[in-house]
């Protein structure tokens, strides 16, 4: 009897096992019909293109010409051959005067790669390479601009001032990270996205952000160290991604402004960290938060969770700190690198809590104005603070604004004692250009030397042929005009006017000494982090409904480092990603809404949008996860089979 009851439960557990396996079957077979598409990123492509780069078989009379090498980089070439001996080529681009004329010398070598930059577009360009005895003429032809390139209309120069240096710009609205010489022409671009910041680091390379989002509005993955052909020698990536500015640190490290996405205040713009450039980790962080209230100082432009709006990040070694640049409260302050404690306050001091006061200064001299809405703080070499003023109401007193037709952006430079506390205006450019040089956002300025800099005025924007005091974006706006100035002693030795608006722009040579291309592998470095799990569920899916019926341009693909999820949701619908293996549902929230993490929108809905949704990505990155997963859509309870799995 007892033997027949333990057959009994014997088979009684092998057919509840045959039905969990075969319902765990099924449910695989129904859920893994398709990987999702891949999407090949810059560095996995890079190393496919390099396969093409071959020196053998190849001499100065033959040599291996690849246009546009990187495909990212249309006005470049890469010119490879081999020389029994070693040998230090010399390469000249032909431009249109001797201003537009590059020549750079390559290092002593037999195998040579050669990048050519600075082609004109368009034209069979002139590029001589010589060493020796040996002297060759190549012609390069090059792609016209892209229809919707943006061309100059203004050029003032007194070449008799200026080198053969570009004007390296970063697009705000619409436009190319590009650069153009002293006549106006294009000398290089990206037609990749390429925002915030762009300058060289001690290695001859620039630094870039990544093409690709974390957040909305303009939060990118991290930065790019990348030459002019468009080669990535290192990506960065970032928890709180990348905005604004980035500073490279004496020790190689880079301060960057990031964001702290998990902080309970969900807040924005208030986070800085240190990034050790070899293995990509946060060797530091100051939280703003910790620092200032965030109820203080006042613009216009505040809102809770936007509350400082941090747009540079400058280390000065002589007094180890950090200033920094906050739009949202007009104050540029500086803090202590090792403690992280507040240093000073340059702003009106109007709406600031008492126990703030010390930390201003009291102005002196003539002629003296405070900064607003304030872009791109430094300090200078002989220690005095340089500001882009936007110039935006010129008070915190609303019934004080200045109207933006009578308002103006300057670049302004103070002097300042510490111990005194005392601030004085020693120079500015701008206020005589009136309105027409005013942009209530973006703009920059540089220093290039004593008495030598750029005033960047990048957001000139109109409305119905009036100023605007709103940025692009969110004024309907009709009109966009980027102003850019270079200044000697003065004097306006080059002056760019460009018909759209720009973020930065730094004046740079197109080679550099320190600089040395580099056939190999790029290194990926830092993490974007694990993303948040709402929560977890055991058991099976079923009683789902297939993704053809959620009409609403739902898509998904994979990237190297995460999934990649967008689609088109309502205000208010409850929506999820259900990732679902071996029995677990790993479940992610998607957040509908305009509002979170956007430093210059508010969560409004048109009627449009209440009625068929606003497109929404959700970012799922792979750290935290392995192995093959079903994708899943909810909407309101209704869980939708896409037919797709995906590996990490």
């Amino acid at each position: 009897m007892k033997n027949k009851k333990k057959i009994i439960i014997g088979i009684i557990i092998i057919i509840i096992i045959l039905i969990i396996a075969t319902l765990f079957i099924l449910n695989s077979l129904s859920t893994n019909k398709n990987e999702v598409d891949v999407k090949i990123s810059l560095v996995e492509r890079e190393a496919q293109l390099e396969k093409e780069f071959k020196s053998e078989g190849y001499t100065i009379d033959n040599p291996n010409i690849i246009i546009n090498p990187y495909e990212i980089s249309p006005l470049t070439a890469l010119i490879i051959f081999e020389t029994e001996e070693e040998v230090a080529p010399i390469i000249t681009i032909t431009g249109k005067d001797d201003n537009t004329t590059f020549t750079h010398e390559f290092a002593s070598n037999t195998i040579h790669y050669l990048p050519i930059y600075g082609l004109y577009a368009g034209k069979d360009n002139e590029v001589i390479v010589e060493y020796g005895d040996i002297k060759k003429t190549f012609k390069i032809t090059t792609e016209e601009l892209p229809q919707d390139f943006i061309l100059p209309t203004s050029i003032e120069t007194d070449k008799s001032k200026l080198d053969n240096d570009l004007y390296f710009f970063t697009p705000s609205s619409k436009g190319y990270t590009c650069a153009y010489d002293i006549n106006g022409d294009v000398r290089w671009y990206l037609n990749n996205y390429a925002l915030w910041e762009i300058n060289r680091l001690d290695n001859g390379h620039l630094l870039v952000s990544t093409e690709r989002l974390v957040n909305s509005p303009y939060y990118m993955s991290g930065l790019y160290e990348m030459d002019l052909l468009g080669k990535i020698y290192k990506e960065i990536s970032l928890e709180g991604g990348y905005h604004h500015d980035y500073f490279e640190m004496p020790n190689g490290n880079l301060l960057v402004a990031s964001d702290d996405f998990n902080n309970d205040s969900g807040t924005v713009e208030d986070y800085i960290v240190e990034v050790d450039i070899n293995t990509g980790d946060i060797v530091k962080y100051w939280d703003l938060k910790d620092i200032l209230n965030m109820d203080d100082g006042k613009s216009e432009n505040w809102v809770d969770y936007d509350w400082f709006h941090n747009n540079s990040v400058w280390y000065d070694e002589k007094t180890n700190s950090i200033t920094l640049s906050g739009r949202h409260q007009d104050a540029v302050i500086n803090i202590d690198y090792n403690s992280g404690s507040l240093n000073w306050i340059i702003g009106d001091p109007t709406n600031w809590s008492s126990e703030y006061q010390k930390y201003f200064f009291t102005p002196v001299g003539d002629n003296f104005e405070w900064q607003w809405s304030q872009h791109a703080a430094m300090i200078t070499p002989e220690g005095y603070v340089f500001i882009l003023d936007n110039g935006n109401n010129k008070s915190k007193i609303e019934s004080e604004y200045v109207d933006a037709e009578d308002s103006y952006t300057r670049g302004v430079m103070y002097k300042i004692d510490i111990e005194n506390m005392t601030i004085e205006q020693i120079w500015e450019y701008g206020k005589e250009r009136g309105s027409e040089f005013y942009s209530p956002y973006i703009s920059d300025v540089d220093y290039l030397a004593k008495n030598h800099y750029i005033v960047h005025s990048g957001g000139i924007v109109y409305v119905d042929g009036k100023n605007s005091n709103q940025p692009a974006g969110l004024g309907g706006a009709d009109k966009l005009v980027s102003d850019t100035v270079e200044l000697l002693n003065d004097k306006v030795i080059f002056e760019i006017v460009l018909p759209t608006n720009n973020y930065r722009v730094e004046k740079m040579s197109l080679y550099s000494n320190n600089e040395n291309f580099e056939l190999k592998e790029a290194t990926r470095i830092g993490s974007l982090g694990e993303t948040e799990v709402k929560e977890e569920k055991l058991g099976f899916i079923l009683g789902t409904k297939d993704i053809s019926e959620f009409d609403r341009d739902f898509n998904v693909s994979k990237e190297i480092d995460r999934l990649v999820v967008s689609g088109r949701f309502k205000k208010g619908e409850d929506v999820n990603i259900i990732l679902y293996q071996n029995m677990k549902a790993t479940i992610y929230h998607v957040s509908v809404s305009k509002k979170p993490y956007t430093a210059l929108c508010l969560d409004i809905f048109t009627e449009d949008e209440t009625e068929n949704g606003i497109v929404v990505n959700k970012y799922i990155n792979e750290q935290g996860l392995s192995g093959k997963y079903s994708i899943y859509l909810e909407v309101d309870d209704i869980i939708y089979n896409t037919n797709k799995y995906v590996n990490f």
